[in-house]
């Protein structure tokens, strides 16, 4: 029992410098890979987002795993989401393969039942998300869009007193 408490001073500064060196270098990768990497605009960027802070963690915590190899874990899936965001902007097919397209779930108040059956949304969660935009209700609303990241986009009626014009709700 004592050890799933503490083991040694050692062990504490092994996970201290490993964790320092592992942010330093993660740090600068991420700098140099450009701010794309790290972006959550569809599912395959979260996927990969996700990743890389499982590789993180795991480098750090495994007393198995050495740095350089964690690193290279890192770079490679940086690299491969790099190809990845390159080949979606200049190939359609890979575009079309790694990217979804946003969904319209409401248009001028209306539900539109089938979009949401398509997405797997319900009524009562879409009304969820109007009213945490701020609009309160659907028939306040121009539009709902499910983004390709999975979050909402609920844009209000002209004239309508209710919510903002454009509000982003967090229900995924």
């Amino acid at each position: 029992m004592s050890d799933a408490l503490f083991q040694s001073f050692g062990g504490i500064a092994r996970m201290i410098l490993f964790a320092t060196m592992a942010y330093v270098s993660v740090v600068l990768i991420l700098r140099i890979s450009g701010k794309r990497t790290l972006a959550t605009l569809n599912a395959f960027d979260m996927i990969v987002t996700v990743a890389l802070g499982s590789t993180l963690a795991s480098a750090i915590l495994s007393r198995s795993t050495p740095l350089t190899e964690a690193l290279a874990a890192f770079v490679t899936l940086v690299a491969l989401q790099w190809i990845v965001a390159w080949g979606s902007v200049r190939f359609r097919t890979v575009a079309r393969i790694v990217r979804s397209e946003p969904a319209l779930l409401v248009r001028n108040g209306d539900v539109l039942h089938g979009a949401l059956t398509r997405e797997r949304i319900t009524e009562r969660e879409l009304e969820t998300v109007v009213r945490q935009s701020g609009a309160r209700t659907l028939d306040n609303t121009s539009a709902v869009i499910l983004e390709t990241d999975g979050s909402f986009s609920v844009v209000a009626r002209e004239g309508s007193d209710e919510g903002s014009d454009y509000a982003k709700a967090g229900l995924r």
